[in-house]
């Protein structure tokens, strides 16, 4: 059988999910799923399953940068995508790297700064880092609410609450905001795309599960494969979310909690 050729190449700044549903784990699955190529340098260990986080260590902040160098000098990226960085000393290396080295890559930045089970990921002091060192690079940032309320002040009960928090995000600097609706409690789910060419409000219906984890990080990722891939921002927006729309649906069930996606979707069996 013909493999098709991996087109792309996505370097993931993220921490890691001992549960393998979210973080690092997830973002190699989804990356891979895409038929890209993905890299990575590790800032943060974790310690969680599906029922909630037992630990974080964070990774020096020099070894984080340390990754990147290596990986870009040898390998190159055609995208960049940030997750979990836990603190402000890890995002101010994450971004003097990236300024350093990769100042022209497309820069997809999640904003992970809760997990699904409630546990805090990202230091309160480090919310203000993050929003001035690495969102003005973004090509695309990906905050949920509680994320987005959190980096603006602004309470989200509904779409237009949505556009002014959108609006505002855009004036820390990224060229495009997708913000996720997942959390509010409308049976119909709404995601805003707004770049500097207008808005586009995707739409879909919630699906009934538990098994949600790591969702927002896949999402993510996803994104950033089609950019590396060439694909627009909107086009990458839209065949993410339909691909973590399937993984939702075809969830394998694992876990007492919130169960992990099935990345794999889109892989064949190997004959």
């Amino acid at each position: 059988m013909q493999a098709h050729p991996i087109n792309g190449r996505v370097l993931i700044v993220a921490g890691s999910d001992s549960g393998g549903g979210a973080g690092i784990q997830a973002d190699i699955k989804a990356v891979s799923a895409l038929n890209a190529f993905a890299m990575t340098a590790i800032a943060a260990l974790t310690a969680q399953n599906t029922t909630g986080v037992y630990g974080v260590l964070p990774v020096d902040p020099a070894f984080v940068a340390l990754q990147m160098k290596v990986v870009l000098e040898d390998l190159g990226a055609d995208s960049i995508k940030i997750g979990m960085l836990a603190n402000a000393a890890v995002i101010e290396a994450v971004a003097g790297e990236y300024e350093a080295r990769a100042i022209n890559v497309p820069l997809v930045v999640d904003p992970v700064m809760v997990s699904k089970s409630g546990h805090f990921l990202l230091e309160p002091d480090a919310v203000q880092t993050l929003r001035k060192r690495l969102l003005p690079h973004a090509e695309l940032v990906t905050p949920n609410l509680p994320e987005a309320e959190a980096l603006t002040d602004i309470p989200v009960r509904n779409l237009d609450d949505m556009r002014r928090a959108a609006e505002m995000i855009r004036t820390f600097g990224p060229k495009a905001v997708l913000l996720k609706g997942g959390h509010l409690e409308d049976e119909r789910l709404c995601d805003l795309l707004l770049t500097e060419d207008g808005e586009e409000v995707f739409e879909g219906r919630r699906i009934h599960t538990p098994h949600t984890h790591g969702t927002g990080c896949t999402l993510a990722s996803a994104i950033a494969a089609g950019i590396a891939q060439g694909l627009g921002v909107r086009d990458s927006v839209a065949r993410a979310r339909a691909y973590v729309d399937e993984a939702i649906r075809s969830a394998p069930g694992f876990g007492h909690g919130h169960g992990p996606l099935n990345h794999l979707h889109t892989v064949r069996p190997f004959p």
